[in-house]
């Protein structure tokens, strides 16, 4: 994908040998006297006149330094007469590149790489020098674990495919560069296996990328993921997992996976994701197989209760003649001055809104102001009439358990099901329950993940093995005997 910065200039969109030419171009193109941070120098590199463009911000000083002395103090003697030469033998560092298109020469310089331009060498020099500005590789703060590596991955692409590499060094290891939008032309890399990769999968994976018309990734990651899969929207089960650690997008590229990174984003897509995928979370495998199942099956059965948690509640209590014997002390011991259906749905928004007011509280407020929702929340809404205590009880439960799915997607679609079935239950009883039951079966059937295949697999279509092997956390296979 191919793009243009404006006037094309001469020579059909190619630089010429003539200096002047040049950086009249280019300081027109770059609006020089305007933007600050757009820094340029004449020098003389071997008798002859040159200039280096580089952005503020992005170049290491010190080695800046180092090569501006070095090119100044060349001799004309040992100034090459071919850039090629120039290129191979002069320039005293490792990645060096040559373009004569402004296109390429504009976007190497936008992405912050050093550009050195000699009269009388009609390709412009690049010299990959760039540094940005990055925070600490640190855990994340959403997927921690308690045995498991503390590093995470940070907003700059290169950074993230280095701590990748790091754990797998394999020569099939491959790691291939695109980018997406007109204007911000953001880098996307997208890893995988060789010999492991679905390669159908992949070729349609680089092909959308590539046929992505967007001005710009505002949205980053999820800007990319809704290019592309843009098929059945409306079903809210997540299509991609998303993960801040190394080492799990490390695993998914070892099972075959591909790993999309995005520039500007701190996590990693992994292409394709199944239900069991999205639920699978690092510490299963942290802790020995007994122990790493017994968290998982937790996992996948509190997930499970809390989507029949309050539909069942709400249905027996329309139904109280269906209460097993025993089970009594569910009924509700108060009256109830608002129907049960309101008092779920509104505290369904209000969890939420609890959520969204700590994301943006003050850290040093966060602790008296989370006392304080749990007081007013709590016991005075239930002294106030407003709730019963039974459903306070419920969706406090469903507001915790929530937090053992790391994977957003996957919690907020069961909170949309849990939703439906709860109005549904309240309008047409049983056969709503079945009904909103119905739905959320019929979601994860007819969902698809990216490869085409079952959203369901092992389960649907049916394979013991791999599906004792996606509940079951077993030995490694180089463990056994």
């Amino acid at each position: 994908m191919d793009i243009y910065y404006g006037q094309t200039g001469s020579n059909n969109g190619k630089m010429t040998s003539n200096l002047k030419e040049t950086m009249a171009y280019l300081n027109n193109r770059l609006a020089a006297d305007k933007n600050f941070d757009v820094v340029y120098r004449v020098i003389h590199v071997g008798g002859r006149e040159a200039c280096i463009y580089f952005i503020d911000g992005f170049c290491k000083d010190e080695l800046m330094q180092k090569m501006l002395q070095y090119f100044m103090d060349m001799t004309p003697e040992e100034l090459p007469e071919n850039v090629h030469e120039m290129a191979k033998k002069g320039v005293p560092y490792v990645e060096v590149d040559l373009k004569d298109s402004w296109n390429d020469i504009l976007y190497a310089y936008m992405s912050g790489v050093f550009v050195l331009i000699i009269d009388g060498y009609d390709r412009a020099i690049l010299i990959d020098s760039r540094t940005y500005p990055a925070r600490s590789v640190s855990e994340p703060e959403k997927e921690k674990t308690q045995r498991g590596s503390k590093d995470g991955f940070v907003e700059t692409v290169v950074f993230n495919t280095a701590l990748i590499r790091r754990r797998i060094r394999s020569t099939d290891l491959r790691m291939e560069m695109m980018s997406a939008g007109n204007s911000s032309r953001t880098d996307i890399v997208v890893c995988y296996m060789e010999g492991r990769v679905n390669h159908k999968l992949l070729c349609m994976v680089k092909e959308r990328i590539k046929n992505i018309r967007v001005d710009a990734l505002n949205m980053n990651q999820e800007s990319l993921a809704e290019c592309l899969y843009q098929r059945k929207w409306y079903n809210p089960f997540p299509k991609f997992k998303y993960t801040e650690r190394p080492d799990t997008a490390s695993a998914h590229v070892l099972e075959g996976n591909i790993i999309v990174l995005v520039d500007n984003s701190p996590s990693a897509l992994i292409i394709p994701t199944s239900a069991f995928d999205a639920v699978e979370e690092a510490d299963d495998y942290y802790f020995p197989p007994i122990t790493g199942t017994y968290i998982r099956l937790s996992r996948f059965l509190i997930m499970l209760v809390t989507y029949f948690l309050t539909p069942t509640f709400l249905l027996f209590m329309m139904n109280r003649e269906w209460i097993p014997e025993g089970f009594e002390f569910i009924v509700l011991k108060e009256q109830e001055n608002i129907p049960l259906i309101w008092q779920f749905l509104i505290l369904e928004l209000a969890i939420d809104g609890l959520r969204l007011a700590a994301v943006n509280t003050p850290s040093m407020l966060s602790t008296p102001l989370s006392v304080m929702a749990a007081l007013v929340l709590g016991e005075f809404s239930v002294n106030s009439g407003w709730f019963n205590s039974e459903v306070m009880l419920y969706m406090a439960f469903v507001a915790i358990a929530n937090y053992t799915q790391s994977n957003y997607e996957m919690g907020y679609a069961l909170k949309f099901m849990r939703i439906i079935t709860l109005i549904l239950t309240s309008v047409l009883g049983l056969p709503g329950y079945l009904a909103g039951v119905g739905i959320l079966v019929l979601s994860l059937l007819f969902n698809k993940t990216m490869a085409g295949e079952s959203y369901l697999y092992p389960l649907v279509p049916f394979n013991g093995k791999q599906l004792f092997h996606r509940l079951f956390r077993t030995r490694m296979e180089g463990a056994k005997k």
